[in-house]
């Protein structure tokens, strides 16, 4: 923010001059982008009748000002107090305007998003790497940032292919008196990885050059979108430590009773086992079902009734309990750490139950004379037998 600082002092001190010298500068007859008398008017912002509009870094207003005759409403913000001052004297009063002195993202982080975020020259004096996710953030999903940027000073100067600021040159009106200021002036590609980066999506490079050939000077206009749909990403590349265990607990029940199998571990449960990647809870039911005790159904078949969550240690433990009423097969031992299939009537079933099972036979019938860790239960539907 320091350099950032330096640059609103400068500001402050070329709108001080400004107001000293009492010059009245015409309104505006033809919109630029940098450069007078060349490269796209307000076309390039499309049409803005009706339209929430911000100005990044607005000066003197003028620009703003003219779009608001045009329709729309427009908040035009700057950071320097001076600049303010000329806007507010410039326009005490103009309908659809509202001036707002104030640092770009602090402002856009309490604002309501815009429909159209456009800045003529100022972005290039903010950090892209602060400004742009409050600017991504600042637009509805679907709206519009358009920005002009120096991309060759008058000394032809290109852009840099590094983030970083450099020192430009701004010069007081009718003075001969130079003051440096620092300002991001990026190649075309660091502007589209960045604004890429952000959540935006660019959409148009228009070159803005000099008319006279003994000048170098030139601007580049970005057009740029927020998307319509709202994008998630993780936070690191580092993926979370593993803390969840998943899996499904099959409840078989049927004329006989409920399916059980005996572990090696010397206890009876249900059939079930952990959720593979891209299968839903049906699925894996249906799969576990018939690699532990070889009997055949379809997910249809299957009823997920909810979730149970109690915790083990440091791991939370999820189960996924899902009833089974229809089947082909008879049971039998598929894998070696469990087997011993058979039905058991619910009056009569054998002990000890291993705890999920237990939690998935209470979660579907409460009734049943079983003790266990309590878990929490989120019904997904009717448990109804």
């Amino acid at each position: 923010m320091t350099i950032e600082k330096d640059t609103v002092d400068i500001w402050n001190t070329y709108g001080t001059h400004q107001i000293t010298r009492g010059l009245q500068l015409p309104e505006l007859d033809r919109w630029d982008w940098g450069i007078p008398k060349t490269g796209p008017d307000t076309k390039a912002l499309g049409g803005v009748a009706g339209l929430h509009v911000l100005d990044l870094g607005s000066g003197l207003g003028r620009h703003a000002a003219n779009l608001a005759t045009l329709g729309a409403k427009v908040t035009a913000v700057d950071a320097s107090s001076a600049q303010h001052q000329r806007a507010l004297t410039r326009y005490p009063d103009h309908p659809g305007l509202h001036l707002v002195c104030a640092d770009a993202v602090d402002h856009l982080r309490t604002a309501d998003p815009y429909d159209l975020i456009y800045s003529v020259r100022s972005m290039p004096f903010l950090d892209p790497n602060r400004l742009l996710p409050a600017l991504a953030n600042g637009l509805k999903p679907g709206g519009r940032l358009v920005f002009s940027a120096l991309h060759t000073n008058s000394h032809g100067a290109g852009p840099s292919n590094e983030v970083a600021p450099r020192p430009e040159i701004l010069r007081l009106p009718g003075t001969t008196q130079d003051h440096p200021v620092n300002m991001w002036v990026l190649s075309v590609q660091l502007w589209e990885d960045l604004l890429v980066q952000h959540g935006l999506t660019l959409e148009s490079v228009t070159a803005i050059a000099s008319p006279t050939a003994d000048n170098a000077l030139s601007y580049r206009l970005y057009t740029a979108r927020r998307p319509e749909r709202v994008p998630s990403r993780p936070r690191t590349n580092t993926p979370p430590t593993p803390n969840t265990a998943l899996g499904v607990g099959v409840i078989v029940y049927g004329p006989d009773g409920v399916l059980l199998g005996r572990h090696r571990r010397r206890t009876w449960e249900l059939a079930g086992g952990t959720v593979e990647l891209g299968e839903t809870f049906a699925e894996a039911a249906v799969r576990e079902l018939h690699e532990e005790a070889g009997l055949m159904a379809r997910p249809d078949d299957v009823q997920v009734l909810g979730t149970l969550l109690d915790r083990v240690g440091n791991v939370a433990r999820l189960t996924v309990p899902v009833l089974v009423t229809r089947w082909s097969g008879i049971p039998h031992q598929r894998e070696e750490t469990i087997g011993s299939w058979r039905f058991w009537p619910l009056i009569a079933m054998p002990q000890p139950l291993f705890v999920p099972s237990a939690q998935c036979l209470t979660a579907w019938n409460p009734a049943l004379p079983l003790d266990h860790p309590r878990a929490h239960f989120q019904p997904y539907a009717s448990t109804g037998r």
